[in-house]
């Protein structure tokens, strides 16, 4: 059976509907898993759809969780404000809200899958595979746990900016939630640099991606992410980056884990580019 993962939505069904569709047809029996590199929701036209097609999908689909996936859960209990550009209000107002907020919220923050390691945005340098996946389970743990909003609450702030494994509480938490979900940028002792959001030439000085840090730890596997748009497509023997701005006029991408083959669907601009 082929593995397919499929970067961000972001709210746009109808180039998901046309991709998996795709993806059916190219893929031979049984039919094929896939995986969501999060980020399912927000800024494009439909994300009560987007939402709703991917949960539909069952057993078949797995996704992890985006930043723009916990800023909904976070805006549905009051701790965030609505942003000009958010387009959750279809969610919020659904009859079947309280059970699509519950099952994303139940959602991983990383997933190993035959050597490949998915998670959203990326990994600290100073993480092996084995330890991101300990690491997002602590974060799983308390969002599916009685008192998830109390996480929600202490989530947001870019303090602090760099991993250390003594850290303790909500802040040890806070920083593992902006590795798996925020971070495009560091230096090489792993601080992070959430100013900055271009392309790769756009670093500043003393930063570089944090998947080109040397002697990262997470090496041995092949990371798969999203998040970035402003990157597209990248496929390195270790790394595949998969965010090609649906949202933003760009692509749905979709590549095969076995095999490496990509299929895109081009996608109108909902949004204008930043």
């Amino acid at each position: 059976m082929n593995t397919y993962v499929i970067g961000d939505i972001q709210g746009c069904p109808h180039p998901l509907r046309t991709l998996i569709a795709r993806i059916h047809a190219e893929s031979p029996s049984p039919a094929p898993a896939i995986l969501f590199a999060g980020d399912l929701v927000n800024r494009g036209p439909d994300s009560l759809a987007a939402l709703r097609m991917v949960k539909g999908l069952g057993d078949q689909a797995r996704t992890v969780l985006g930043n723009h996936d916990l800023h909904l859960l976070a805006v549905s209990q009051g701790i965030r404000p609505m942003h000009r550009s958010d387009t959750l209000d279809d969610i919020l107002q659904a009859p079947d809200r309280g059970v699509l907020l519950d099952w994303l919220r139940r959602q991983p923050l990383a997933l190993l899958q035959d050597g490949h390691l998915l998670v959203h945005a990326g990994v600290a340098p100073q993480w092996s595979a084995a330890q991101t996946l300990d690491l997002a389970h602590e974060v799983e743990t308390a969002l599916r746990g009685p008192h998830w909003v109390d996480l929600l609450r202490a989530m947001y702030g870019n303090t602090p900016d760099r991993w250390d494994d003594a850290l303790t509480g909500v802040v040890r938490l806070r920083c593992i939630v902006n590795i798996l979900t925020r971070i495009r940028f560091c230096t090489p002792d792993g601080t992070m640099d959430f100013a900055t959001k271009g392309a790769v030439a756009s670093a500043r000085p003393g930063t570089l991606p944090w998947f080109d840090v040397p002697n990262r730890r997470s090496e041995d596997v092949t990371v798969v992410f999203g998040h970035w748009s402003t990157l597209g497509l990248m496929l390195r023997p270790n790394l595949i980056a998969l965010d090609t701005g649906c949202v933003w006029g760009g692509k749905l991408t979709a590549v095969c884990l076995e095999d490496r083959s990509v299929i895109q669907i081009d996608c109108p601009q909902y949004q204008k580019p930043k």
